[in-house]
This record gives structure tokens, sequence and C-alpha cells, in this order.
């Protein structure tokens, strides 16, 4: 049987929650035993967001294949089965890249090429690709239904229905309802022009997902169904949530999922989503909390470090601990000592995620330096290894000027350098090693305790690595490299033995983290740093009790 699909699109406002709708519709169908796989078009002219700015863009998501990705792609494997590749997720600009070389190759025998139908013929190519081997394929549109950039990608899925039909094919419009405090009501003015936006390209949308901060009563939804043609069951009440992990449950609650099966003509079993209420039960029942510190140069923009946060939640619930995490700008820890312990003293543990640039470096090496001294759980994840080692470097086997070359071309002691099969490649898109590759573990070790595995496959996205020339030096010091290629050729992991928990990797193990999947090295690492805020408070205790049964203190 061929593959039905649901096409999400946005209206109104960027940002509603399309990546999101479109993971809960997948896991909703997954729980009745459907085979979902999920893809995005991006509008935008860029080939992939690599070079783009994390300001702007957010996380760059990195698949096993090595592609990077747009950040709803985290969305979509952390709350489904699909295993997503470059094939899941297109830009205008990669579409046009394709269509260039065909024709630069005369594969359109001296043709015009258009719009209609070569740019939308391999639209619909794409989406054919992913719906191979299931059952529905979820397509989402970036960016907002009139934007004039995504127009191809309106009409390839206008198509789409017309030649499957409306039992292959459905459309869900994510939309807004705003509550305006003046007035005191919610508004669907916003939604029907968004609708009436859609009806003047072709497309009637089959459900609305209506984002808003409260329930919509039945008479909104009757309102709506109304005006925008569509049944009133189909209005759904998209509600802000505290987690986003409770998303599916609403839906389901909504019976979104009800209805998908009922327009695509689908069988399946009874829905299955206990594990996803225990998951859920844990998040607003926790038992403890636990603090931990992000020192990162993105902290402005929480997107930046999308997967990161949602992989750090997935540790905390393992141990039905409610995670706050805070994100401290890592040029503010360059004072020194003093700084770090002013801002980092009343936290479990410590964080440094990758990065790029020199920007906050001397900032993050204080902190890991404060981690080591204190004893204070550390998790260092690719830029984090990085200046892990650099700190050692200099300030445990002193080698005063050890830097990266990333940082300062001319150091003496190049203890991060560039990796050697990019030496002389300046150009920025895809040029890192990316991707998944073999790590093996050394046995006795923090790394496999917590991984219980002699070999691991991990995603990768860095364009530096450490330089083995000063593995003794460091290893003599105290430092163990844990982790490393098959071949030796690079160190994945390293860690303290002196240390009750100093561990960094190379890789990004939070692309791989799911909530009821937690990684083990944030389930470790979150872990730790609980067990090292008991035990500093159970020690302050004591010291109090101490003090107060102190003879004379009367």
């Amino acid at each position: 049987m061929s593959a039905k699909y649901i096409f999400v699109t946005g209206g109104v406002v960027s940002s509603l929650g399309k990546g999101l709708a479109a993971a809960s519709i997948g896991c909703l169908l997954e729980s009745r035993g459907i085979r979902v796989n999920l893809m995005k078009f991006d509008p935008y002219l860029n080939v992939d967001p690599g070079t783009m700015s994390p300001f702007q863009h957010g996380e760059v998501f990195v698949t096993d294949d090595g592609a990077e990705t747009d950040l709803d792609l985290g969305h979509y494997e952390r709350f489904t089965h699909a295993h997503l590749s470059r094939d899941n997720n297109w830009t205008t600009g990669r579409i046009y890249e394709q269509i260039l070389a065909k024709e630069r190759r005369g594969d359109y025998l001296g043709k015009t090429v258009q719009v209609i139908p070569h740019v939308t013929n391999e639209i619909k190519a794409a989406m054919k690709k992913v719906a191979q081997d299931v059952d529905v394929a979820i397509v989402e549109i970036g960016g907002t239904v009139g934007d004039i950039e995504s127009l191809p990608f309106m009409e390839a899925i206008r198509q789409m229905r017309q030649e499957l039909g409306r039992e292959n094919t459905l459309f869900v419009h994510v939309t807004l309802v705003p509550f305006i405090a003046a007035a005191q009501e919610l508004k669907t003015k916003p939604t029907q022009h968004s609708v009436k936006e859609l009806l003047s390209i072709g497309i009637q949308p089959d459900m609305l997902l209506c984002r808003t901060d409260r329930f919509l009563s039945k008479e909104l939804k009757s309102k709506v169904a109304l005006f925008c043609n569509v049944e009133e069951e189909a209005v759904i009440t998209a509600k802000d949530v505290e987690s986003i992990y409770e998303v599916p449950l609403v839906f389901s609650r909504e019976g979104v999922d009800v209805l998908v099966l009922r327009y695509l003509h689908l069988e399946a079993r009874d829905r299955d989503l206990r594990q996803w209420e225990e998951l859920v039960h844990r998040v607003y029942n926790p038992k403890d909390e636990v603090r931990i510190a992000i020192i990162g140069k993105y902290v402005e923009y929480e997107d930046s470090y999308k997967s990161l946060k949602e992989a750090l939640v997935h540790g905390a619930l393992a141990h039905n601990l409610r995670l706050h995490a805070s994100w401290i700008e890592a040029e503010g820890l360059e004072a020194g000592q003093h700084a770090c312990e002013e801002q980092l003293r009343d936290f479990e543990g410590i964080l440094v995620p990758g990065g790029f640039g020199k920007r906050g470096i001397e900032g993050m090496l204080e902190a890991i330096r404060y981690a080591r001294l204190n004893k204070v759980p550390y998790f260092g994840i690719c830029l984090g290894m990085q200046t892990a080692c650099i700190e050692f470097a200099r300030n445990v086997c002193g080698l005063a000027d050890a830097n990266s070359s990333e940082f300062d071309p001319a150091t003496t002691h190049r203890v991060i350098y560039k990796l050697r099969e990019l030496r002389g490649v300046e150009e920025l898109g895809g040029t890192m090693r990316l991707g998944q590759w073999i790590c093996r573990i050394e046995p006795g070790t923090l790394a496999h305790r917590i991984y219980g595995k002699d070999e691991i496959s991990e995603r990768h996205r860095h364009r530096y690595e450490f330089n083995r020339e000063y593995e003794g030096t460091l290893t003599a010091g105290g430092l163990r490299i844990s982790g490393s290629t098959p071949d030796g050729t690079y160190v994945e992991i390293i860690e303290l033995s002196d240390h009750p928990h100093f561990i960094a990797c190379q890789f990004h193990p939070e692309f791989k983290s799911k909530p009821l999947e937690p990684h083990p090295l944030f389930q470790a690492f979150v872990g730790a740093a609980h067990e090292h805020g008991h035990r500093r408070h159970t020690e302050r205790e004591q010291v109090e009790l101490e003090m107060f049964h102190r003879p004379g203190r009367w």
C-alpha cells in the first residue's frame, strides 16, 4: 500500500510550533502502530543551515549521515522512532542547486526550466522518497502561508492533493487564536484570514490546530468551523503547556489521531500512550531538583542549544528530578576564579557545550578550572572537550600558552588543531567532520561504566581535534583518554581519574537523546550533579550542627 501524506502548514506568525505539532501527530500515530516518517521544507535559499548564525536560525541538528538540518528534525526524532537523514530536510537552495546541476548537464534537453513543473516536481520527488516503507509521511512546510518564498512548496502540496485524492492527503494548518486582554476575549479573525490566504492558493485545510493560552469554547469552535469551512471537531485547541512532552496527550484528548485515521481511511490498533503519561507525570511530580550551569556563547537565544536543553531534561527525568538549567554567558567569567565562585557556587553541575570562535573561551577555561578544583561534576561537549584539554594543559601540565589553533594560530602548544584532512580547506559549508562515527571505549573508565559497552557510535560536528602529540604530557598529568576512534586517529572522550565526575566528549550526544530513552552521558551527569548537591547540603548541615553544639556558643 502506498503511503499517505499529512501536510503541516502555519499562518499568522512564525514560531507557532509546527514542528512540535508534526512530531506530536507522529507520536500519536506510532502509539497506534502506524509507521511514520517526517520531513521539513525550509523556504530559505541557503543550501542548509550549517553556515547560518545560531542567533537567527537556532541549533543545527545533525543526522547519522552527516546532514546539517533544521532544529525541528530534533523534535521529530525525540517524539518518534523515525530514523532521519539528509532526505528529511530540504531548503529552497538545495532544491534549486539540484535543478541547476541538471540544467547544466543538459538533463532538460534544452527546455525552459520553470517553477512549474520543474521546481514543484523536484519537491514532490523529495516527498515521495521519504514515504517509502512507511504508512504515513508527515511533511512540514516552513514559514507562514503568504510568504513569497514558500509558494512553490504550497503549490507542490496542492498538486499532491490533486494527484492522490482526499483519502490519501490531509492538510493540517497551525494558526493563532490570540487572547486580547483589553477586550477579555479570544479573537478568531487572524485564523480566518490565514485560512483565506490558504484558500487563495487552492488549499482547503482539513484540520486547524489553534494555538492559544486557554481552551476554546464550543461556540468559538463552531464559529471557526463555519467561517473556515472545516468540521467543528476538526477545530483543535493547541493549548500552551508547561512541558512540550504533554503536547501528544493534549492532542489525544482533542481527538487528533481519531480524525487523522478517519480522514485518511486508516485502520489501527487502540492508542497506547502509557509511557508518555508516566513521563509527563514525572515532569509535574519530581522528587527533587538539580541545578546545572551551562557556560555558553549564545545564551541569549536558547534555541541555539535546543537539543542540549532537552537532553538535560531527559537526564533529569530519568532520576525523577526537576531541571533548573541556567545559561551563563562565558565572557562574564573571564575575570577569574573569584567571578566563577560568585556565579557558579550554587550549581551542582557545570556543562560547557559546543560552539565556534574565540569569544568567551577564557571564561569557559575559568569555569572548567573551577569545576576541576572544587570537584564539581563537569560535562564538556565538543568545544567543551577541547577547552577542558586546554585548561588541563595550562594549569596542570605547565604549558602556559597551550591553546587551539582556532583561537591562536601562532600558539607554541597546539593542544587542539584543525582536522588533518581539512588543512587547506577554507569553505565553511559541509566541510566538518559530520555524522555518525564509531568510538572504542577503554575498560575500567568512567565512560565504560556509563555506557556499559566497549564500542559506541555518536554524531559529530567539529572542525578541530585533539593533537595526539600532547597525549603523553597530558596523561602523565592525570588526564585519561577513555574513548578513541578504532584506528586511534581521533580522541573522542577524555576524563579525570581523580575527580568524582569529570568527562568530556568530542561528539554531540544530545542529538541522540530521547525523553523515553535518555542518553547515558546526560543521565549519568545529572545523577552525579544531584548526588554532589545532596552531599554538599549534608556537609553544610553537619557544619552548622557542629557550630550550634560548640562549647561556649552561648
